[in-house]
């Protein structure tokens, strides 16, 4: 995911007796942070990081592969049912859901962590802390977006915060890679279909606020021939050199800076040894742009690519051991945008200001593109503190002031479920 992060920093008054705001914040969203149960939530999800922050590393201790989010899922719902959250359940998909009611059913905000990491079965995922720093692949991406949840759960019962609507915390599944967004497509689709007036999902760290979403087209390609032994079947056409053929070219596409659109190729495979002609080779391939046209474009382009380094292979042999291609859409990941002046993203960065940080818009790929496409306001935010090497094995997280993800998410949440700044359909 792309994000646009800004440095400045976040800062409330006073270290153990918040009594104010200081910074930018408009005359409205300070206002309403004065009063007195969110400023004692706001204490308590001070005096609460340290607990964040342990089960930020409880949780990335818990393998969750793609498509293997169980065991991970399952401690989130233990989570969700000794934190008090009512109709804890998972869903048909594997997401884990729970409920903190508030005076009225509606509006219904659904607040949301993903439970998946990049990274397969087997990786070594036991984080490793040096003071501020803690180390371990996924140890941002997302298991502090899942530990903002719960800690602003947690925080919202210390200062007995009675909210207006209610908040559904939601810890979703298939958000990384391949899973197509499945878990929060069955959120809307049909767990919560029709029940939720707005969505916000806590993905990695920082304070940014993300209303753009940015689409993706995911192929797998895969060339296929007889194959055959490399001395005695030489002049067959190679399902390996067609592969490269192609990338070569996906490699010369033209794509525009603006809208900023791109493409990759992030997995090839194929063959048996070094001495066989392949009987087949394979590609992975993704695009991206926030601009349904522009990644319309790219990807024609990349069909064309495609079959172009496909008849180029077999004329070079004159269609001795013909190749045929096949071109899997393993990926559609809708382009979204909230607009900047649509209640949801106003109120996100009323509450940023209010609480003394200067707030920015970016653009990413995100559990919120699929809610931004059926016009349900949505955006992401990060939770707190700064990350480096997302999706690498040597990803960290520093925690200085990472309590301030947690409080900007709490203000948010109560916001957006109170009379005065509830959102609905935009």
């Amino acid at each position: 995911m792309r994000r646009f992060v800004v440095t400045a920093a976040l800062v409330l008054c006073g270290l153990c007796g918040w009594t104010g705001l200081r910074g930018q914040g408009t005359a409205d969203g300070a206002r309403w942070l004065e009063r007195a149960d969110i400023k004692a939530a706001i204490k308590a999800v001070r005096r609460g990081e340290p607990t964040v922050l342990r089960e930020q590393m409880e949780i990335c201790a818990v393998p969750a592969p793609l498509m293997k989010e169980a065991t991970r899922g399952a401690l989130l719902k233990r989570k969700f049912e000794a934190l008090g959250l009512t109709r804890v359940r998972v869903d048909e998909a594997g997401n884990v859901l729970g409920e903190r009611p508030g005076r009225r059913a509606r509006p219904n905000l659904v607040l949301t962590a993903h439970l998946d990491t990049v990274f397969p079965a087997g990786t070594a995922v036991t984080p490793k802390r040096d003071g501020r720093l803690i180390s371990a692949p996924g140890i941002a991406d997302d298991a502090r977006g899942l530990a903002v949840l719960l800690g602003v759960i947690r925080a919202l019962d210390a200062a007995k915060v009675q909210t207006e609507g209610t908040i559904t915390f939601v810890a979703t599944v298939g958000e990384e890679g391949l899973g197509n967004l499945h878990g929060v497509r069955e959120l809307f689709d049909r767990t919560l279909k029709g029940a939720a007036d707005a969505f916000v999902s806590v993905d990695g760290s920082g304070l940014d606020v993300t209303n753009v979403g940015v689409g993706s087209h995911r192929y797998r390609v895969t060339f296929k021939g007889p194959g055959g032994h490399s001395f005695g079947d030489f002049g067959l056409a190679n399902p390996v050199h067609a592969l490269g053929r192609a990338v070569a070219q996906i490699a010369d596409l033209e794509v525009p800076s603006s809208p900023r659109t791109t493409f990759n190729v992030g997995r090839i495979g194929g063959g048996t040894s070094i001495n066989s002609i392949a009987y087949e080779s394979w590609m992975e391939v993704d695009m991206r742009s926030a601009d349904p046209t522009a990644l319309a474009g790219v990807d024609a382009r990349f069909h064309e690519a495609v079959d172009r380094a496909l008849e180029q292979e077999n004329a070079r042999w004159d269609g001795r051991g013909r190749l045929a291609v096949t071109k899997d859409l393993v990926g559609d990941r809708p382009p979204g945008r909230t607009p900047p002046d649509s209640a949801i993203v106003r109120t996100a960065l009323d509450v940023t200001r209010a609480l003394g940080h200067p707030p920015e818009l970016g653009e990413g790929s995100t559990d919120a593109n699929y809610p931004m496409s059926l016009t349900i306001p949505a955006i992401t935010i990060g939770g707190g503190g700064s990350a480096r090497g997302a999706h690498s094995l040597s990803e960290s997280f520093d925690s200085t002031e990472s309590w301030q993800g947690t409080a900007r998410a709490l203000a948010l949440a109560v916001a957006l479920v109170s009379r005065e700044r509830g959102v609905g359909r935009r």
